[in-house]
């Protein structure tokens, strides 16, 4: 579906919203990442929002990647070959990420010098639907209290799903869209709560069921596909009963293709609790990399390869992110998410408690 640009006006507006948020204000400095020819007007209503808030800012445009195509690799952020721009953004306030930085040796540095991040990179009409709010941030934060808490972790859904994750090698992590504290990085839009199993950990089966979601190819699944896993990795990809087995080796040949085994690690897994994202918001935008499907309401998501963002050792550059409908989840026993639907009083939106 083709998306009318919105109004230059209008995104100044949203960014200056974000901003505040964000805590953006007199005597900070703030810069805006870019990386060739891509997003200038997000830099434009950014900056124009810096000033509106008293703050300084500018705006840092990196050199467009030498190649383009091939797998989608994470971890290259393209400042490892220029240590004064990490200096410089290490020196800021805070850096709206407009590239993704994510998993990059460099944005860990950035931000353990104080310097807040923001990434940015979803198209501006999906930026002004999703805009954060104090209240979701509330119910977000109480999730990620329940999961930091928990030893283990157990998924399962009516197609054949039962895995178990023992917790407590790695902290656990919110996203809820903005980012106020120094040092610390989330992604507009957002909503969503996450941790990792240990390193040898996690074992079950996965059974990803048609309209489950495969990031960053962008599409829905269309054919089971069954995942074994054993002690942490991916021991098994195969089509389901009855199965073509299509998606099952798309996947597969995906993951081959890195020449990694690291690739077959198991990364990230929590759940999402914004009831305003659409799980049907592939067919809606394009350009952006599927925050809205990680952030919708009740999905567990579940994610292969680095656990470098956790502090783990895995910095492959394979990576995964499978949000999944109508599955339960377990904490300790407890059931949090009763298949697609949040238990927890704290964690619902007002309309449905």
């Amino acid at each position: 579906m083709e998306v009318v640009a919105m109004d230059q006006n209008l995104f100044n507006d949203i960014c200056l919203q974000q901003l505040t948020l964000s805590g953006v204000h007199e005597g900070e400095t703030v810069v805006v990442l870019t990386r060739g020819g891509e997003r200038a007007e997000y830099a434009d209503a950014f900056l124009w929002a810096i000033g509106r808030l008293g703050a300084s800012g500018y705006h840092m445009r990196l050199p467009s990647p030498a190649s383009a195509g091939g797998a989608w690799a994470v971890g290259d952020s393209g400042l490892g070959r220029i240590p004064l721009a990490v200096d410089a953004l290490k020196a800021v306030d805070m850096v709206v990420d407009c590239t993704f930085l994510l998993f990059s040796p460099e944005q860990f540095a950035i931000q353990a010098a104080g310097t807040r991040v923001l990434t940015a990179v979803e198209p501006p009409e999906l930026l002004a639907r999703l805009m954060p709010t104090t209240e979701l941030r509330e119910r977000v934060e109480t999730g990620a209290e329940l999961l930091a808490k928990a030893s283990t972790m157990r998924i399962t859904s009516p197609h054949g799903t039962d895995v178990t994750y023992q917790l407590g090698m790695y902290p656990t992590m919110s996203e809820y869209g903005y980012t106020d504290t120094p040092g610390r990085w989330d992604h507009w839009p957002a909503a969503f709560v996450f941790t990792g199993g240990s390193d040898d950990g996690v074992d079950g089966k996965i059974v990803l069921a048609p309209g489950d979601v495969l990031l960053p190819f962008n599409t829905y699944v269309q054919t089971p596909v069954e995942i074994t896993i054993e002690a942490g990795f991916i021991r098994d990809i195969r089509g389901g009963a009855g199965s073509s087995g299509l998606d099952a080796d798309l996947l597969a040949s995906y993951i081959r293709s890195f020449d990694d085994p690291r690739g077959y690690g198991m990364s990230h897994v929590g759940w999402g609790l914004d009831e305003r994202a659409h799980w049907h918001g592939l067919t809606q935008f394009g350009g952006g990399m599927g925050m809205e499907l990680r952030s919708f309401y009740g999905n567990v998501m579940f994610s292969i390869g680095p656990n470098n963002e956790l502090g783990g050792p895995n910095d492959t550059a394979c990576h995964f992110d499978i949000p999944m409908r109508g599955n339960s989840l377990y904490l300790d026993d407890e059931l949090i998410v009763d298949a697609g639907e949040l238990t927890v009083p704290e964690m619902k939106p007002v309309t449905k408690r």
